[in-house]
């Protein structure tokens, strides 16, 4: 039985005040290996593609609400709930899907990125396998002209479920590290095989941000650079993006 729309918003509304407030317990800080790939800084001057593993999707909604953040969703109604909880944590939430009535697709991504929007992706989402890279990141980056932050997250002993991702929900007063990794270009009009070369290399990137972030949260040790990465809200100030030139290196030319 289908759930009243009226109450999976009452659940969001609930769950985004109890995340909020169990993110303020965390000890979380976050590098970035770029400056410009900063979510939370005032500078960042061209729409990107933030993609991490299913399994740590909590942490992002938690810590960059209100970051011109945009996520993609399926139509089921099984998540009618967590697609309100993230909107009441600040992320603007696109229903589709990313095989069925491409063009549009495209066409609404790429539009809210020209509005200052970001992507954030979850490559092995919604069914797996277990962190394996989904061909359709590359295809959209490659199609958008967006480049892809590979996004290391790490939990300290997290609580895990007996899941296809082993869903991961940080204890209380628990440390959490996200890393930031340098930008993958992914060029225009590529092959399927061409294609299938870049989904293995920014599998590979990924996964080694993700060993390091989580090794990085298990020790405790400083990073030089880090940031504490605060759970409350920073709203930036609106960039506007320019696109124009060599899209054949894949790059955007930004003022």
């Amino acid at each position: 039985m289908r759930l009243p729309k009226s109450f999976c918003r009452l659940v969001g509304l609930l769950g985004a005040c109890a995340w909020d407030k169990y993110s303020a317990t965390l000890d979380a800080r976050y590098h970035v290996a770029e400056a410009d790939v900063d979510p939370k800084g005032d500078w960042v001057c061209q729409p990107m593609i933030y993609a991490f593993w299913h399994e740590y999707l909590l942490l992002p909604v938690g810590f960059f609400g209100h970051c011109r953040m945009v996520s993609l969703t399926s139509q089921h109604r099984d998540a009618e709930i967590a697609t309100h909880l993230a909107e009441f944590m600040g992320f603007r939430i696109f229903r589709g899907s990313r095989s069925r009535g491409g063009t549009e697709a495209l066409r609404r991504l790429l539009a809210m990125g020209q509005e200052g929007y970001h992507l954030t992706m979850m490559p092995d989402g919604p069914k797996g396998p277990r962190r394996k890279m989904s061909l359709g990141t590359i295809f959209l980056a490659s199609r958008l002209g967006f480049p892809i932050i590979p996004t290391g997250i790490g939990v300290d002993r997290p609580w895990r479920f007996h899941s296809w991702d082993r869903f991961a929900v940080p204890r209380p007063f628990s440390r959490v590290r996200i890393l930031g990794k340098e930008k993958i270009w992914i060029p225009p009009h590529l092959k399927r095989s061409e294609l299938e070369e870049f989904q293995h290399l920014v599998e590979e990137r990924l996964q080694a941000a993700t060993r390091e972030a989580e090794e990085w949260a298990a020790s405790g040790v400083r990073l030089a650079g880090e940031q504490v990465l605060d759970h409350r809200p920073r709203r930036l100030k609106k960039y506007r993006v320019r696109q124009k030139g060599n899209r054949a290196s894949g790059r955007t030319d930004v003022p």
